[in-house]
């Protein structure tokens, strides 16, 4: 369970940021190269380097070489981590609400009862 929260510590720490974000939503449409990925961003490459190094240390990404060009590509799996705990969270409260809404209506058939 250790290894699952440190896991979800890095890759919400990889999304925090606009720009790791943007970029992985641009991979969810297929691979794209360095130069493809950079090109929206106001930044000088090294910067935006240093953004994908924390995707790639993170595992949400990962990169090939062939000659010169260097190649992006989305670890989906990776992204299914912070999926299923948003779904725990979801689960979590929607009963949460339910038992609520249960206490609510009881409440009110005590109100209307008395």
């Amino acid at each position: 369970m250790d290894n699952y929260r440190v896991a979800l510590d890095a890759i919400f720490h990889a999304l925090s940021d606009p720009t790791r974000r943007a970029v992985v939503r641009r991979l969810g449409a297929g691979p794209a190269t360095v130069s493809d990925l950079s090109a929206p961003f106001d930044m000088a490459l090294p910067s935006f380097m240093k953004h994908l190094r924390v995707l790639e240390e993170t595992g949400l990404v990962t990169s090939s070489k062939s000659g010169r060009v260097r190649t992006c590509t989305l670890e989906r799996d990776k992204l299914a981590a912070a999926e299923r705990w948003f779904e725990e969270q979801r689960a979590l409260w929607s009963s949460r609400y339910e038992n609520l809404d249960k206490l609510l209506d009881q409440l009110q058939g005590d109100e209307n009862g008395s």
